[in-house]
């Protein structure tokens, strides 16, 4: 029977669930997969659930290899659906600066910089080509580079109100940051004060799109989301992309930033009773299990309607560590799909 159920019919094809797990992602990813790109299963019987054929199974393989190799998603996806997994070189680790030091006359245009963890988008914005990429992150490079503050900060506003926060983060924000920091690795100290300069940009324009905290409604039952970096992690943008979706989606959050100590997050944690925890390490070295089980292990209310957090791990330090009863979404749609599902609420 393989990884069909023993009730299925061979030629019925296997369930989204039987899919993650062949694949190793969630079925919250095919569902945001599906519902965003059009990955999904082609032909949808009457019932209950939703089949995928081989052929579907193979596009899907196919998004998952290009997703995981730095192709943002809406490229994957248009990939995938063409049955290609042709991949644009990218121009920027080549040399050159990192806003395409070809600015002659008939130049092209570089390929956008690969990404670590693509993302869907978060809201219901079409998500951008990979022409409107290419366009956006070399115009948001050059202008870092130039150290011209007013023209990052424009692009960066425009491209979260035409393609909403999550896609403007990872298809546009985080390649950019990442050509910047791969040309300062690659050339002694050149370029430190331009990835400094667009890094503060970000993040101004991330905590602009979060509505002012009397804006939101607040419910007293479930409590908010609790985000947090570990202690001795300094990454926070992250987090901030994350705290800025969740405000456009009108969630509650608290947001505690950079190298939170373990005692303070326990404290707040027992204080706010949240609906769920995220904890992000960017590196291996931070990120603790130990403190993840201690948050996942939280417990209040009254007698026999306790309840717990759940406890969501972001960045790559958690990679290949054990996470059971938590989740690890790969991308920042993801999260956002998890934590809209707690609140009942449709992204």
């Amino acid at each position: 029977m393989g990884l069909f159920r023993d009730e299925t019919p061979v030629d019925a094809g296997l369930t989204t669930g039987a899919v993650a797990r062949r694949l190793g992602v969630s079925p919250t990813t095919l569902r945001s997969w599906d519902r965003r790109y059009g990955i999904g299963p082609a032909v949808r019987p009457d019932g209950r659930h939703r089949r995928w054929t081989p052929q579907d199974v193979a596009m899907v393989e196919t998004m998952c290899r290009l997703t995981s190799s730095g192709v943002p998603t809406a490229e994957a996806a248009r990939a995938a659906k063409k049955g290609t997994e042709e991949e644009a070189p990218d121009d920027w680790e080549d040399g050159g600066d990192p806003g395409d030091a070809a600015d002659g006359a008939g130049a092209s245009a570089p390929a956008p910089p690969r990404s670590s963890a693509p993302a869907a988008p978060a809201t219901g914005s079409a998500p951008p080509s990979a022409a409107d990429v290419r366009q956006e992150c070399r115009g948001l490079a050059r202008a870092a580079v130039r150290l011209d503050a007013p023209a990052v900060e424009e692009r960066l506003e425009g491209v979260v109100h035409r393609y909403g926060v999550a896609a403007a983060w990872q298809e546009v924000m985080v390649p950019t940051l990442n050509a910047v920091g791969r040309k300062w690795e690659s050339s002694g100290d050149r370029y430190v004060e331009v990835e400094h300069l667009l890094s503060w940009h970000v993040s101004t324009v991330l905590r602009r799109c979060a509505p002012p905290a009397g804006a939101r409604h607040e419910p007293a039952v479930p409590g908010p989301v609790v985000l947090a970096c570990v202690p001795g992690e300094q990454h926070t943008l992250p987090l901030e992309a994350l705290n800025a979706a969740l405000g456009q989606l009108g969630l509650p959050s608290r947001m505690f930033g950079a190298a939170v100590p373990a005692e303070a997050l326990v404290a707040a944690v027992d204080r706010l009773g949240p609906t769920a925890v995220v904890l992000w390490a960017q590196a291996r070295s931070t990120a603790s299990v130990p403190l993840a089980r201690h948050v996942a292990a939280a417990r209040w209310g009254v007698k026999g309607a306790r309840r717990r957090p759940l406890v969501v791990l972001g960045g790559p330090g958690w990679n290949g560590r054990p996470a059971e009863g938590m989740v690890r979404p790969t991308a920042l749609g993801e999260a956002v799909d998890v934590l809209t599902d707690l609140y009942g609420r449709a992204p």
